[in-house]
């Protein structure tokens, strides 16, 4: 647990403006020292001709950077951190319009202008994700402070449901912490659910408008992520908790300037109060020998307590002006930045036991212990054999023989003990069910992995070269083979031709045939296919006006309204993507076979749980009867023949109850698997037909509002281009992601923020 103290870091972050006071602002080329040059103005007729300068060293200065460059230097150790045990904090501090809340949220319109509070949202869930060998569980809170009273943001959403909806308060904690009590806790499984509640809180926070910003925040605001870690190898007893805190304080203001009047110079008022005692309460942290803190001067302060003077790793950004007219309200946070850094807290790590389980797990060793201490001695006839449960340390050591038995390095494993031979019994198990079950899962990912491939574009390529026939397409342009008599077309003259074939037949009327692709051809390839393609231009205008005739009256139609999407995708499923419909049956049954396997081995499971219950209280029931009646030479307890055989059914039944217990984990990682792949089957038949659907039938008119260029002909809208139409009034992305790992949460970044305008509407 490291208890050494651990300094605040400080960075300050200059606000882009186009009128940069350069000569008053020097950022020095280490990046971490502001260099201050400023003469005040004259003041009751005297003038000031000093020139003063200050020098704030700083652990960094963020000028003219990305918000990306901002997270990685300021937020992303501290919530490393907190998946060890250790409380984090960022907060960010400075005059009103400085960009705090841009910084600390971000632009919610443009993903890469994400904020913050975000970037931890993503950067938490990719660690739950990453960090198989925990369980975890996160919860979150949005708490405000305005005009000195707490205002909980995520009540709306459990309101009439129990919910204390009273008034808030700080309360101390044993530890020395602190909590807020009747602050709601919102359990969170990813994080698209995460940022619902960010932008629903957002959306529930005051603001208000003054002369030096349209949309100041009028109160302080406090977003709490809580991460529960529990191991899932070693005892369920012990797990850590930490808690990150996410502050965006309310900006300082000088009236004179903001010109705020009425309701938003009182917020002001507190406003200003409240930094002041937060001041003091810095000033109180750096000096050393300052005894008492007065956290509890104002509920900000006494909300911080942990952040500013307990175990936690804290990070403050400084947000300033760059301007001029700006330079008192900057050397005033400059100051505060400057104070802050001399505060230091000791980060510890928060391993909490759970007492209950605790005890079972005593209760269950205990147990464990006369049982094997009974059956041991009376089946040997012996008296004060040594036994004892195995350490993590003495399996582990066990294992390392075995293996090393096993690969010929070892000649004999020693014996101890009974337990230490039921321990290489059972590591001697643990190896053939896991060879078992690799080889198992190797033969069910070859099978089903073959079934999900989907035909790549290299061999489409060489089914058409073997096949060659007349009006295929090939690599670059159609193929030119001689048809065979069985696939020549046939006008079926006693069936209407679909809408798709009448579609198919209005391209080809309305459009020229593509010229061959000569790329690397010879001399002579290129004479044939010039010779092919005007046979093919004038077979086009021979049946032309017939076609025309055939085709005219159901043109109008077919060009103003589309079949519905639900019979193409019908028609779909049984011609182009047959292929991934018959696999993603497939894979459903073998899915449903899987979970019919689970299901009848968690039916065994628990009956055997049953009998195990019912012979082991029978079991007890006959001891405490029989107590006594057989005693050996030596005075001890002898099991007479019933006795036994309820000891030996007792152990046989743990043994099919384990034996049964890994199957079910087995079987449960291929139903897992099986799922997996019934979704990227459904995903991809999906996909297709969308591709395929806009294609075939969407018209031009429907997206030259949204393609760049000229003129697109119909049935040949690009597919990257078709994606990107609105769909059930819903916009496409503003500002798509560069990474394509960042789609996923680009994702659920605009879901959120989409459901919130909607909720807003509603409002």
């Amino acid at each position: 647990m490291n208890t050494q103290a651990s300094p605040v870091q400080v960075y300050v972050r200059i606000r882009p403006t186009a009128s940069f006071a350069h000569e008053l602002i020097e950022c020095l080329p280490d990046q971490q020292t502001l260099s201050i040059r400023w003469r005040k103005d004259s003041k009751k007729g005297m003038s000031n001709i000093q020139l003063n300068s200050w020098l704030f060293k700083l652990n960094g200065v963020l000028h003219n950077v990305s918000q990306e460059e901002v997270y990685d230097c300021v937020a992303q150790s501290v919530v490393l951190g907190a998946f060890e045990g250790f409380n984090g904090t960022v907060m960010c501090f400075g005059q009103t319009g400085a960009g705090k809340t841009y910084t600390m949220t971000g632009a919610a319109e443009a993903y890469k202008q994400r904020g913050i509070i975000p970037r931890v949202l993503q950067q938490v869930f990719h660690e739950v994700e990453h960090r198989t060998d925990q369980t975890f569980s996160v919860h979150l809170s949005f708490l405000e402070i305005y005009n000195e009273t707490m205002v909980d943001l995520l009540s709306a959403l459990k309101r009439g449901k129990g919910v204390n909806n009273g008034a808030l308060g700080v309360v101390e904690e044993p530890g020395g912490g602190v909590s807020i009590k009747g602050l709601t806790l919102h359990l969170v499984h990813n994080e698209e659910e995460a940022l619902n509640l960010l932008f629903e809180g957002e959306m529930n926070r005051i603001i208000g408008e003054h002369a030096l910003n349209k949309n100041s925040s009028r109160s302080h605001c406090i977003f709490t992520i809580h991460i529960e870690s529990r191991s899932r190898t070693l005892s369920d007893a012990k797990y850590i908790t930490s808690k990150l805190n996410l502050v965006d304080l309310a900006g300082s203001e000088r009236l004179k300037k903001s010109g705020s009047e009425g309701q938003v110079q009182r917020e002001a008022m507190y406003i200003n109060k409240s930094l002041s005692f937060l001041e003091q309460a810095i000033l109180a942290l750096s000096d050393s020998r300052r005894e008492h803190v007065p956290f509890r001067q104002s509920k900000l302060t006494h909300a911080l307590k942990d952040s500013l003077g307990g175990n936690c790793n804290t990070v403050l950004v400084a947000n300033i002006y760059g301007e001029a007219s700006q330079m008192e309200e900057t050397l005033s946070t400059l100051r505060f930045a400057s104070r802050m850094k001399c505060v230091q807290t000791k980060p510890s790590i928060n391993e909490h036991i759970d007492p209950v389980l605790q005890v079972k797990k005593l209760q269950k060793e205990i147990q464990f212990l006369k049982e094997e201490l009974s059956t041991y001695n009376t089946l040997t006839y012996r008296v004060g054999v040594f036994n004892e449960i195995l350490s993590e340390t003495q399996v582990a050591e066990v294992k390392s023989q075995v293996q090393r038995y096993l690969s010929g390095s070892l000649n004999e494993i020693p014996i101890v003990n009974v337990t230490q031979i039921q321990e290489v019994f059972a590591q001697f198990k643990k190896v053939v069910l896991e060879k078992e079950e690799k080889l198992r899962e190797l033969q069910l990912k070859n099978t089903l992995v073959e079934k999900a491939k989907i035909t790549t574009p290299s061999s489409v390529a060489e089914m058409q070269d073997s096949s060659s026939t007349v009006g295929e397409v090939e690599r670059c342009g159609y193929g030119l083979g001689l048809a065979d008599s069985s696939q020549r077309h046939q006008q079926d003259i006693s069936r209407k031709p679909t809408k798709q074939k009448r579609t198919s037949r209005r391209e080809a009327a309305l459009n020229p045939m593509p010229t061959v692709c000569r790329s690397g051809a010879s001399v002579e390839t290129e004479q044939f296919l010039n010779q092919v393609n005007q046979m093919s231009e004038s077979n086009m205008v021979t049946h032309e006006s017939e076609e025309q005739q055939r085709t005219e009256p159901n043109l109008t139609e077919a060009v103003s309204s589309p079949p519905p999407k639900a019979d193409a995708f019908e028609d779909f499923k049984a011609e182009r993507g047959s292929e991934i419909n018959r696999i993603l049956k497939e894979n459903k049954a073998v899915l449903l076979e899987r979970r019919s396997r689970l299901h009848t081995l968690t039916d065994v499971i628990n009956a055997t749980k049953r009998d195990m219950d019912s012979i082991a209280s029978e079991l007890q029931q006959y001891r405490g009867q029989s107590q006594g009646q057989f005693v050996s030479a030596e005075g001890e307890h002898v099991m007479d023949e019933a006795e036994l055989s309820l000891v030996m059914q007792l152990r046989e039944l743990k043994n099919r109850y384990r034996k049964t217990y890994e199957e079910y984990n087995s079987t449960k990682a291929e139903v897992s698997y099986c799922q997996h792949l019934v979704n990227q089957c459904r995903i991809r038949l999906l996909t297709e037909f969308e591709s395929w659907y806009n294609e075939s039938f969407l018209l031009p008119d429907q997206v030259l509002s949204v393609l760049e260029g000229g003129p697109i002909r119909p049935g040949h809208v690009p597919v990257d281009k078709a994606l990107t139409l609105e769909d059930d009034g819903q916009k496409p992305f503003k500002h798509p992601p560069d990474n394509p790992q960042e789609t996923s949460s680009a994702v659920s970044f605009y879901n959120a923020y989409n459901r919130s305008l909607q909720r807003k509407g509603k409002k």
